[in-house]
């Protein structure tokens, strides 16, 4: 089976399931695959997106369940963990759209949310949201990377293409990451 077929025949799940977690690079991949026309842009941005809310959703409700036991198990998030708080009881609905932008705090926002015992309601709602956002934030960068980066690609041996496409979709990713971390290490007003 090649590649191509295979990406066409399992490429929205193996996106879904990439981004239950972290998945900024799988969303980007599929922005790539949507730009070599394997993948329709709206099923990557939906499916993306779809990933990004139930992944979210499972540790909301985990948190609200477990979440104090759980957390108390993470030594090293301690710090974040007390920032994350202050976050949530003064931007709730911030912190939950925007948590997913987090550098560090993907997986433990939404627990650290949950234990907060903000409304499910409310979660969900503004959960949707930055999911959607998020998804076509990453699905467009990998798209417009695509556009930039195929021309040039064009000659380049098919093992090694994919190679470099990995790389700069790494290399993406930590750009994104750095920047947001920088905007995270603001002061707080």
């Amino acid at each position: 089976m090649h590649i191509h077929h295979f990406i066409i025949l399992y490429g929205y799940w193996a996106l879904f399931i990439g981004c239950l977690a972290e998945g900024e690079t799988v969303a980007m991949l599929g922005g790539l695959a949507a730009h070599q026309g394997l993948l329709h842009y709206g099923g990557v941005v939906a499916s993306v997106a779809l990933g990004g809310i139930t992944g979210d959703m499972l540790l909301f409700f985990l948190g609200r369940r477990y979440g104090y036991r759980l957390l108390k198990r993470i030594k090293p998030a301690r710090a974040k963990m007390k920032r994350a708080r202050r976050l949530i009881l003064r931007h709730p609905l911030l912190f939950v759209m925007g948590v997913r932008f987090m550098y560090g705090f993907r997986l433990l926002g939404p627990l650290l949310i949950g234990v907060s015992r903000l409304s499910p309601l409310t979660f969900i709602l503004f959960n949707i949201i930055g999911a959607a956002l998020w998804a076509v934030i990453f699905v467009t960068l990998g798209y417009w990377g695509g556009q930039i980066i195929m021309p040039w690609l064009s000659n380049v041996d098919h093992h090694l293409r994919m190679v470099l496409l990995v790389a700069v979709a790494l290399m993406l990713v930590w750009l994104v990451a750095g920047f947001i971390r920088r905007l995270m290490r603001r002061p707080e007003e």
